[in-house]
């Protein structure tokens, strides 16, 4: 927390951002708001599982001293949860056919920033739980206003379709990004995470059908100034198969079967499937004109690669499966012909043999069609892939992306992680529905496959590994959207002088393949990898950033990417700013809490920018060996490290961006 007197630094980014009087005009990628920051909305939309979910009825809880009554919270309060189980489950479930609420209990998200920054808000819980405080909290340290801000939650249960027919919620978000430009002046920014980034491209599809075919880009370069994909499960993520199969239970409570039947009832579950990206459907938007809307259904057309490519493009087979073939018959699985012999011997005795599905049959339903006649969920699961995706009337979500129309983008995620990209599933002998479980699960680390014991798997791992969640070959699908010409820039996490900054121009790029930086990493430092791409498309920018080590669900939080964003935000309203992209060359601190000291020089780490202000109560301590006096801060943290006044003055501003 910064001391009064410590605001003043923030004098300069609050007149950059036009808060402290009248903006600073620029006339550079600013569009047609000038540059004044002050007219900017940034518009949050919020991932799986990462809004507050609330009850809208009155549930008696027997053998519980804790009901349910309207407002209270749903998703997420742990101590109902533990205390009220089979209570808090009526409240959470959705019928899996039609996506209805529970006859005793319904649940409607919450509204406005307190709906996404703590889901369990509590001395203790509320640390765990929280998603986007942080962010929020680095608006308000930089002096955003309380109405630029805006959150978008929604009910991360429902499948898209759902989410329009029952809460109306893309006509509502086109008109949060109307009045954001009627209140504010300006268009604004998109930050979506994790699943939000596929509720953002449907939005971007659904409005096509919305609006008149020549008013469509011209209401998304009014309204929308950039997009900042964070995390976004391009391609789909194997974690889907392990909850819809086993289970995924979020660090909840709760038995795996239990989170099993609850991840089931979800529509939105199937809208992270794991996708080829060489196969796509149908154009929605003409087929809208030329037959209507009515019984739309998306056929897949794949590309003579698909059949050619090892597991549609991915490290590895999404499912192995475990199970007796003896009543199932070729049709179960289009790949039985090619079974040898032996394996088909032992189906006709029954014994159990392995089918290995790629990413394309679990998004095009040949994964459920297979396990029909062995789960109960199997035909559940069918039905709600074909209504609710392949039947979709604006778009099958389970298709690759194109680059969005909208004239900065910025894709975001994390690498070398840990992160699993497939598994190997058995029966268990239990019933439903704990009747599978994992034998093993395939790991992509840093440029190998691994099994859960440790041992190496044969597959094509790519260049990098993902962030824990996503797999890399998901996450870097944006790199498609970069054009033939990429500029390339490496540089530390870490605040740094430019010493340790690698680029590399004009690089090319095969969109056929991922780009592989000629460049060179400390086995200490992380870095950032920044491919930025402003020439391909006239008047458009598009940059991939990828931060090493930082996991799935805490780049939200990471203050390395906001001080990126804030960096790359106030280089486009920079009266002198000559290129499309904010420089790498030096990274300084940018608040009180990036100042420390640096016990190895016994001074101020960055004294350019850092200084050391005494307040009552420090202790000063002196060695009697003849060493230069150290300085050390109480344990009451009196003291803080704070920035100078030379920060303050934009000639310093300018001296941090060289």
């Amino acid at each position: 927390m910064m001391g009064g007197d410590s605001r003043v630094v923030l004098t300069v980014l609050l007149l950059l951002q036009g808060l402290g009087g009248e903006g600073i005009e620029f006339g550079g990628d600013g569009g047609d708001f000038g540059g004044d920051y002050s007219k900017l909305s940034g518009i949050i939309i919020p991932g799986f599982a990462s809004t507050q979910l609330r009850a809208w009825s009155i549930l008696d809880c027997p053998y519980s001293p804790l009901d349910f009554n309207p407002l209270d919270l749903v998703w997420l309060d742990t101590t109902k949860l533990l205390s009220a189980v089979n209570c808090w489950l009526k409240c959470i479930l959705l019928d899996p056919y039609n996506q209805t609420d529970h006859p005793e209990c319904k649940s409607r998200p919450d509204s406005g920033l307190s709906a996404i920054t703590e889901l369990d808000p509590g001395y203790i819980t509320g640390p765990l739980s929280s998603v986007w405080k942080e962010w929020i909290k680095w608006c308000i340290e930089f002096g955003i206003e309380a109405n630029a801000i805006i959150a978008v939650p929604y009910d991360w249960r429902l499948s898209p379709t759902m989410l329009e027919e029952r809460d109306l919620y893309f006509h509502k978000l086109k008109l949060t990004f109307e009045t954001a430009l009627k209140l504010r002046g300006g268009p604004s920014i998109v930050f979506a995470h994790s699943l939000g980034n596929n509720v953002f491209r449907y939005f971007l599809e659904w409005l096509k059908l919305e609006i008149a075919p020549k008013h469509y880009f011209e209401w998304l370069d009014q309204h929308i100034h950039a997009y900042f994909a964070v995390g976004a499960p391009l391609l789909g993520a194997p974690d889907t198969i392990k909850a819809i199969l086993s289970g995924s239970t979020f660090g909840l409570p709760i038995s795996e079967g239990t989170a099993r039947v609850m991840c089931n009832s979800f529509g939105s579950s199937m809208w992270m499937m794991p996708l080829s990206k060489y196969c796509r459907g149908e154009d929605v938007y003409w087929k809208h004109f030329s037959k209507g809307n009515g019984g739309v259904h998306h056929s897949y057309r794949c590309s003579e690669q698909e059949p050619r490519s090892n597991y549609s493009g991915w490290p590895t087979y999404i499912a192995n499966i475990e199970v007796p073939l003896v009543h199932a018959g070729y049709e179960a699985y289009p790949s039985l012909s090619e079974v040898t012999h032996e394996n088909l011997t032992s189906m006709e005795c029954g014994l159990p043999t392995q089918l290995s599905f790629s990413a394309r049959e679990t998004s095009d339903g040949t994964f459920f069609k297979a396990i029909e006649n062995y789960d109960p969920d199997g035909k559940r699961l069918s039905y709600q892939l074909h209504r609710l995706y392949h039947s979709d009337p604006v778009l099958n979500p389970l298709t690759p992306w194109d680059r969005p129309p909208i004239k900065t983008v910025f894709c975001i995620y994390g690498t070398d992680l840990k992160t699993e990209v497939g598994y190997y599933f058995a029966p268990s002998g239990k019933p439903y529905p704990d009747n599978w479980i994992i034998t093993d699960v395939i790991y992509e680390i840093e440029g190998s496959l691994i099994s859960r014991s440790g041992n190496l798997v044969d597959g094509d791992p790519g260049i990098a590994s993902g962030d824990e969640t996503v797999p890399y070959h998901s996450l870097s699908w944006c790199k498609s959207w970069l054009g033939p010409k990429v500029n390339i820039t490496r540089a530390p996490q870490a605040e740094h002088d430019g010493s340790d900054v690698q680029i590399d121009m004009n690089v090319e790029n095969n969109r056929e393949e991922d780009i592989v930086p000629n460049m060179t990493k400390s086995q200490r430092g992380k870095y950032i990898t920044y491919y930025e791409d402003s020439e391909s498309i006239p008047g458009k920018r598009t940059a991939v950033w990828e931060l090493d080590k930082v996991n799935h669900r805490n780049i939200v939080r990471s203050p390395v990417l906001m001080r990126e964003l804030w960096l790359q935000m106030l280089h486009d309203i920079h009266p002198n700013a000559k290129s499309s992209f904010v420089t790498k060359a030096k990274r300084g601190p940018l608040r009180d809490e990036d100042c420390y000291w640096d016990y190895g020089k016994a001074r101020c780490a960055w004294p350019e920018y850092c200084e050391y202000r005494y307040v009552f109560g420090d202790i000063k301590r002196y060695s009697n060996g003849g060493f230069h006096p150290l300085l050390k801060i109480s344990a009451s943290q009196a003291g803080k490290f704070q920035l100078k006044w030379m920060f303050v003055t934009l000639q310093s501003w300018e001296k941090l961006r060289r």
